[in-house]
């Protein structure tokens, strides 16, 4: 072969490997900048309107897959917003309407038959600093966060034992405070329909006649007439889940008390 012809073949694979070389670069590229769309939440109040949530994955990933395993699931569809507080959060996600309930693992898991012995409550862990969980985002108003108990007025070594309970039950603030910041699990915001949530928290308030009667509920407590998630494509998976906190077995074992 002529040395021209070789050195035409040398300067054709040289730009050969630079080809390959410049398309394997842009791969790496356009995989470092391409950008994941967040999950969007559409939740419709009966008679009240349409809120919808930007959720953040990246904040607390395994609340955001609770999240979206339930409402997907359609465990919010006919519950309520149980527990209002003016200038402060409107409260929803308990089957049992008074701030008691939770999910089951059915509720999150189609494959578990609801009301068998596998379909167990459960219990998630908060993904909030005061939890060792790293979330910088501020409850401020719009954030939808996570609620949980608080047995830290039972006793002070309960304190901790309410830090993994959340579950079903969710907030939205209505006014931005800094006294939850660190303390609870935000994991979106509304995007459209903030003006929902401000009916929700302007209904009327039950008066409290004894004891037994909430300071925070509702007279005609709002409807939520479902909760769906669009995931944009993405799979989100099973949240990790973790055995609730045995408050009973706490108190037979220090005070010899049961409930």
């Amino acid at each position: 072969m002529k040395s021209g012809a070789k050195n035409v073949l040398a300067i054709i694979a040289i730009l050969i490997i630079i080809a390959l070389i410049g398309w394997i670069i842009y791969g790496y590229v356009q995989k470092a900048n391409y950008k994941i769309d967040n999950p969007i939440v559409t939740m419709e109040i009966e008679g009240m309107g349409t809120v919808k949530i930007e959720l953040y994955p990246d904040v607390a990933p395994n609340t955001v897959k609770n999240f979206i395993a339930l409402a997907n699931n359609g465990f919010y569809n006919g519950l309520t917003f149980h527990r209002v507080i003016k200038d402060f959060m409107v409260q929803g996600g308990d089957p049992n309407g008074d701030g008691t309930g939770g999910a089951t693992l059915s509720a999150i898991d189609p494959s578990i038959e609801k009301d068998s012995d596998q379909d167990k409550e459960y219990t998630i862990k908060g993904e909030f600093l005061k939890n060792g969980v790293e979330n910088n985002l501020k409850c401020e108003r719009g954030v939808i966060a996570m609620a949980r108990s608080d047995y830290s007025s039972m006793s002070s070594s309960l304190a901790e034992a309410g830090y993994n309970s959340g579950c079903s039950q969710f907030f939205i603030v209505t006014k931005t405070t800094s006294s939850l910041d660190g303390n609870y699990a935000p994991f979106g915001k509304v995007i459209e329909g903030m003006e929902v949530v401000d009916q929700i928290e302007n209904v009327e308030i039950a008066e409290v006649t004894d004891e037994n009667t909430a300071e925070d509920k509702p007279v005609n407590p709002p409807v939520i007439k479902s909760i769906t998630v669009d995931t944009k494509g993405v799979e989100y998976g099973m949240p990790k889940t973790e055995e609730p906190f045995d408050y009973s077995s706490w108190m037979q074992q220090y005070y010899g008390l049961s409930y």
